[in-house]
Parts: structure tokens; C-alpha cells; sequence
């Protein structure tokens, strides 16, 4: 894998500074809602993923699958989806989809669904929201979260995605065509002064399903990622830059860098390769080096972004060039949560 890879497709986000303690705050006081500024990003340089820093006691449970693709009794928790879609005319699409809830010693568990839509050939991002309150619900093996015409469950091998934005409105169906992987070996891993979670990712879905845009359905093809990740961390306030490629040989690789918004100074990363044939490889963090090769600044927020990456990873002799398919895919505007974050 030596040289610059041709990605079949790739995902990224780049967090806001002050998302996961608004969420915690959501999450606890979901009725009263909250508004805000996003901060702005620091002007992007050469940064290496480090070791990761001191952080508090991690938990000693370990992940099990496949039960623990359920719901949890956790101060946060998110079901995360991306992915590419085609239709027959070739026209692309892409989305990100994740539910997040707050159910630690809770009576009711606080549910915020966030959705990106993009259709790449109509120049369109679109972004929705929705929030409730429900009935905590632990069955251990699958997952079921419902708003509206919203929806998204899953058994670890077989999910079913509904959504709508604007005129478009998808059914999917994802199968996931290789085994979890436990990020860091045991699924545990760190966010700095904001504590641990557990994480894994299914990092090949196979998805086919139905698009319909006005009213007008059109058969859809495609692959998506899924992560899950849970734990009860702290108010520290964390940001983190996050990547998940899949390339045409049928590997997969993801990084992540956590950071301070003070000084934008590094707490933790990590990475994980999976072969073709899911093989998986734990990368150390100082073997990784993502670098900023610009920026775009939102109309919307003022925010700055990097926008592009030279991304290397030394162990696997992987020299990467990352163009982003679309540059306006910021998720801005919540009636929530105060932090914007890109997701492209």
C-alpha cells in the first residue's frame, strides 16, 4: 500500500469544542434546550496524533458483543453512521446519521437524532434534528431508536436506516460484511481529562435501499460505516478531529486525534487498519500524521476549518492525499446544542 491510494470513499468530522459537555447538558435538561456559538478552529498546522495523556481510572468491564450493541446505562451514548449512495442515473449522495442519549440512572432516556444529507450533483447540504424523551429500553444484542419518520436499529449484522430532509426522504438497509473491531484491542478508549468510552466500529455495510426525492423514488446502492460508542465521561471540554476511509481493495483505516480547545493541544489518538480479509492492526499514535492543507471558513458560523490532509501512516508505508467531496458540510444551527462541527 505503498504510495497515494485512490479512496473509494471517506468520511470525516471535526468536532466542536464544546459538544459532548452540550450534549451531556442536553441530554440532562432536554426540555429547557440551549443556544450558542461554535469557537473558532485554530489555524491549522503538521499535527501528529501523540500518546495518549494522563486520564481518569478507566472501567474494568470489558466490551462483549453481541450484546453489547444495545443501549446502555450511560451518561452518553451514540449509534454513528455515514455513508455513500449512488442511484442508477449515477447521481451520488452521502449522509451522516447518529443518535446520541443520555440513560445513566435516568427514569427516561433523553434521545437528540442529528442528520446531514448531501446531494453531491445538486451542490445541496442539508442538516435536521430531532429530540425526545423515552422509555429507557436495554435489549442486549440490538438497538431501536424512532422519532417521526425517523429510524435506526440493528442486530451488529443487519440495520435499517429511515430519514428525511427537505424533499428527500431514504429507506435503507445496511449488512455489515465483516466483523466489529475493538478500537485499541479491548474497544476502550481514551478522551483525555474527559475519561474513557467504549468503541467499536462495523467498517464495510453494504446498503441498498430506496431514495425518494419529490416523490420520486429511485433505487439506491452503497457502502456506510457504523460506530458505537458509550461511556460516562466528564464536562471536559474535548474536540477531536476523526477519520474513517474505505478503499477499493476492501480495506479500511480510521484515526483519531482528541485535543484541547485551549491551544488545540493533543490528549490522546489512536488508529486501527482492517486488511481485506479483516484482519486488524492497532496503530500506534505517534505512527499516524494528519496535516491540514487549508481551510474553509463557514458563512454560517465563521468557523475555521482544515479542509484537506496529507494523512501518513508509517507501519503501513501509507501515504494518503484527502479532498473533501464537498467543503460545505458543516452542521451549524442547532436548536440544542451550542457546537457546530463538520462532517464531510
Amino acid at each position: 500500500m505503498n504510495g497515494c491510494q485512490e479512496l473509494r470513499e471517506t468520511g470525516a468530522r471535526r468536532n466542536g469544542v464544546r459538544l459532548l459537555p452540550a450534549l451531556l447538558a442536553l441530554l440532562t435538561l432536554l426540555a429547557l434546550g440551549a443556544c450558542g456559538d461554535a469557537g473558532t478552529s485554530p489555524t491549522p498546522s503538521a499535527t501528529p496524533i501523540p500518546t495518549a495523556a494522563p486520564s481518569p481510572e478507566a472501567p474494568t468491564a470489558p466490551l462483549q458483543l453481541p450484546d453489547d450493541e444495545g443501549a446502555h446505562d450511560a451518561g452518553i451514548e451514540w449509534w454513528y453512521f455515514n455513508g455513500h449512495l449512488a442511484d442508477a442515473a449515477g447521481s451520488r449522495y452521502s449522509f451522516h446519521f447518529v443518535a446520541f442519549q443520555s440513560a445513566a440512572g435516568a427514569v427516561a432516556t433523553a434521545q437528540l437524532l442529528q442528520l446531514s444529507w448531501a446531494d453531491y450533483d445538486g451542490g445541496l447540504h442539508l442538516t435536521e434534528e430531532k429530540t425526545k424523551l423515552a422509555s429507557p429500553v436495554r435489549s442486549p444484542g440490538r438497538f431501536d431508536v424512532r422519532n417521526s419518520a425517523w429510524s435506526m436499529e440493528g442486530d451488529g449484522v443487519n440495520y435499517k436506516l429511515s430519514f428525511d430532509a427537505g424533499g428527500y426522504s431514504a429507506e435503507l438497509t445496511a449488512t455489515s460484511r465483516k466483523p466489529a473491531v475493538l478500537h485499541q484491542g479491548n474497544g476502550l478508549v481514551s478522551l483525555g481529562p474527559a475519561g474513557y468510552t467504549y468503541y467499536y466500529s462495523r467498517t464495510r455495510l453494504e446498503v441498498l435501499g430506496v431514495l425518494d426525492i419529490d416523490g420520486q423514488p429511485r433505487k439506491v446502492t452503497g457502502t456506510a460505516w457504523m460506530d458505537h460508542q458509550w461511556g460516562d465521561i466528564s464536562g471536559q471540554q474535548v474536540g477531536w478531529d476523526w477519520m474513517s476511509l474505505q478503499f477499493d481493495d476492501g480495506s479500511e483505516l480510521m484515526a483519531a486525534l482528541v485535543w484541547d480547545p485551549d491551544g488545540h493541544q493533543p490528549f490522546a489518538g489512536y488508529g486501527t487498519h482492517v486488511a481485506p480479509d479483516g484482519g486488524v492492526r492497532h496503530l500506534d499514535a505517534e505512527d499516524i500524521r494528519l496535516t491540514p492543507k487549508g481551510t474553509w471558513t463557514s458563512p454560517a458560523t465563521g468557523v475555521v476549518y482544515p479542509m484537506g490532509w496529507d494523512f501518513s501512516v508509517g507501519s503501513l508505508e501509507m501515504d494518503l492525499a484527502l479532498t473533501p467531496a464537498q467543503q460545505d458540510a458543516e452542521f451549524a444551527g442547532s436548536r440544542f446544542v451550542p457546537a457546530a462541527y463538520w462532517e464531510g
